[in-house]
């Protein structure tokens, strides 16, 4: 399966400066030091290639070779989703005869 995990030196948490520092240094710090400790906690990723709405008569009528049309165009971006939240968006790539998503864009990342 895929899994997601940080690779990383250490697992231990340095504690906060007792007083002064940087704001990086008073929340930063000990914020990564405690998510270095989940690293190796796997999470279900899944890509979404698209959605529709069917109706229950409808669903009952799926079949082998069936069409279920989507909501999305070609080539538009995937839906790349960790543990059913979205994370980032994509395009489908093809990889030594298997499918894969190179990443086009991270959701809410902030400019630095």
């Amino acid at each position: 399966g895929l899994h997601v995990a940080a690779d990383s030196p250490g697992m231990a948490s340095s504690p906060p400066p007792a007083s002064g520092g940087t704001r990086a240094e008073r929340l930063g710090e000990p914020l990564l030091g405690r998510l270095e400790r989940l690293s190796d906690v796997s999470m279900v990723v899944a890509v979404e290639l698209g959605r529709t709405t069917m109706l229950v008569k409808e669903l009952l009528n799926l079949r082998a070779g069936s069409l279920v049309e989507l909501d999305r165009q070609v080539g538009s971006p995937v839906d790349v989703l960790v543990n059913g939240t979205p994370l980032a968006r994509g395009e489908v790539v093809v990889v030594d005869d298997e499918l894969g998503v190179r990443l086009t864009e991270i959701l809410g990342a902030e400019e630095e």
